[in-house]
């Protein structure tokens, strides 16, 4: 039986928003790795400064702001076009989480939750859409949500709600684009050990974050799935560490 070769991402340029930290970050690790030239999105510059200094200007641009301004997502998409020529893929992984009872959270961490995680990705995905027909079709675009996304547990309606919503998004866009050889990818990982949402119903340094997936992990599978030939598409890609409960 013959072996399907890996695609090489040589000199292929991505988008990676929420990318000064934990998963966005080692994402960016993983691509630059490959030979992927990156465009970093978040809202803190001095980390995304630190970023491209360890990945080097060669291979890194960074443009901080926040991705609830559709102007920034179409800003970042074209930092990637003004340095590069082109842009190939998009990975839309910036999110917020906040734990607790439908009535504990307050107004602003409820409407941050939910313009950033969802509203944030519309508008993420409206400009790599845009940017992959100008080019003549196809591309990636990648969406990190959550296994959350398939099934809320207690005290994390608000955030499971904008991760369900995240997985309708993405099944409906690969339906859309499909025929266009845009590629769509929901990665659902289960909590996985960074500064999310510390201080908002986890705590740095708890036992708990052992068994979690670490952001290498979730990086790996995107690599995977963007170095799958273009004939082979993967739609949605859960991930659970050995330890966690399913």
């Amino acid at each position: 039986m013959s072996h399907t070769p890996t695609r090489s991402l040589e000199g292929t340029v991505a988008v990676i928003t929420g990318a000064s930290a934990g998963i966005g970050e080692a994402i960016a690790h993983s691509l630059v790795s490959a030979g992927v030239r990156v465009v970093l999105g978040a809202r803190r510059q001095e980390r995304l400064d630190a970023l491209v200094e360890t990945l080097g200007e060669e291979n890194a641009v960074a443009v901080a702001g926040d991705v609830r301004d559709p102007a920034y997502s179409d800003a970042l998409v074209g930092a990637g076009v003004e340095r590069w020529g082109r842009v190939d893929t998009v990975v839309a992984n910036a999110g917020l989480g906040a734990y607790g009872g439908i009535l504990d959270l307050d107004d602003d961490q409820v409407r941050d939750m939910i313009d950033t995680n969802y509203t944030g990705t519309v508008w993420t995905a409206r400009s790599a859409v845009r940017r992959f027909r100008e080019q003549g079709g196809g591309g990636d675009l990648v969406i990190l949500s959550s296994v959350a996304g398939f099934r809320g547990d207690a005290n994390e309606a608000v955030y499971a709600g904008t991760k369900f919503a995240q997985v309708g998004l993405a099944g409906s866009l690969d339906r859309e684009l499909r025929a266009e050889g845009v590629r769509v990818t929901l990665i659902c990982p289960a909590g996985t050990a960074t500064e999310f949402a510390i201080g908002h119903g986890r705590t740095a340094g708890s036992a708990d974050l052992d068994d979690y997936l670490r952001p290498e992990d979730v990086a790996h599978a995107t690599r995977v799935v963007l170095e799958q030939p273009r004939s082979v598409r993967t739609t949605v890609w859960q991930l659970w560490s050995a330890a966690q409960q399913a």
